[in-house]
């Protein structure tokens, strides 16, 4: 999979939620370039350019991953944990997006360098209209770097 451009990474293991946010993304932003991957295995390859990425261009980065934290194989923790200890991939920004309101999870999440922990909203519209506000702010208004 080669992209010259990669404008949302979601790395999410339920695919209903998987399909709300991709919809509510496309649908009010107008953004084109999301990579969906399944699991925290999927997305380490992804990022470190292994397993089924081998062939992937890694100087190609996000403008942000949206992370959730409960995930079977490797979870959002470990995950981040992973990216934010390599120098080249810690200026992405990642939004936490899960169902977890644990204060430890939060704790960890920001101690690890997230940039943002969101909690999935409950109903369709204020799901919709808070994954499509996420999408404005961190692909349109938020500056970030395009290549490492």
């Amino acid at each position: 999979m080669e992209t010259k451009s990669i404008e949302i990474v979601l790395i999410e293991d339920n695919p209903y939620d998987a399909e709300m946010i991709i919809r509510a993304l496309k649908k009010n932003n107008n953004i084109n370039s999301i990579v969906h991957l399944k699991d925290g295995v999927e997305a380490l390859d992804f990022f470190f350019g292994t397993g089924a990425y081998k062939e992937r261009t890694l100087n190609v980065i996000p403008k942000v991953i949206f992370l959730d934290l409960k995930m079977p194989k490797v979870n959002g923790i470990e995950v981040l944990r992973k990216l934010r200890s390599d120098d080249n991939l810690k200026v992405i920004p990642i939004v936490i997006l899960t169902s977890s309101k644990e204060d430890a999870d939060i704790g960890t999440c920001y101690n690890l360098g997230a940039n943002s922990y969101v909690v999935k909203p409950v109903g369709f519209e204020n799901f919709s209209k808070s994954i499509s506000d996420l999408g404005l702010y961190w692909v349109f208004l938020n500056e970030s770097i395009n290549q490492i």
